[in-house]
């Protein structure tokens, strides 16, 4: 009801959401800004990618996905950026 006006929604699709699921990453040789946008750059290129936090100062690293993340090209990624990492949550 818009403004005590019934507005009917027949023909609207609706999108259901996706459930939202972050996961954690320890990374090591972590040193500075730079190493976190290096780091950033790659997994961001990962589909279904939609949220990324890198710290350098904790070495921690989480990734949100839309649905199932693939662990395996978190941590491709991760390499491919100059740094190793294993999963923390």
């Amino acid at each position: 009801m818009v403004l005590g006006v019934e507005i009917p929604t027949w023909g609207i699709l609706v999108k259901e959401e996706q459930a939202m699921a972050t996961t954690e990453y320890q990374v090591t040789g972590m040193t500075c800004s730079h190493c976190e946008m290096s780091i950033r750059e790659e997994v961001e290129q990962i589909a279904g990618v939609t949220g990324i936090e890198v710290s350098a100062v904790t070495g921690k690293l989480a990734v949100s996905a839309a649905g199932a993340l693939d662990d395996a090209a978190v941590l491709a990624a991760v390499e491919e950026a100059g740094y190793s990492a294993v999963r923390s949550s």
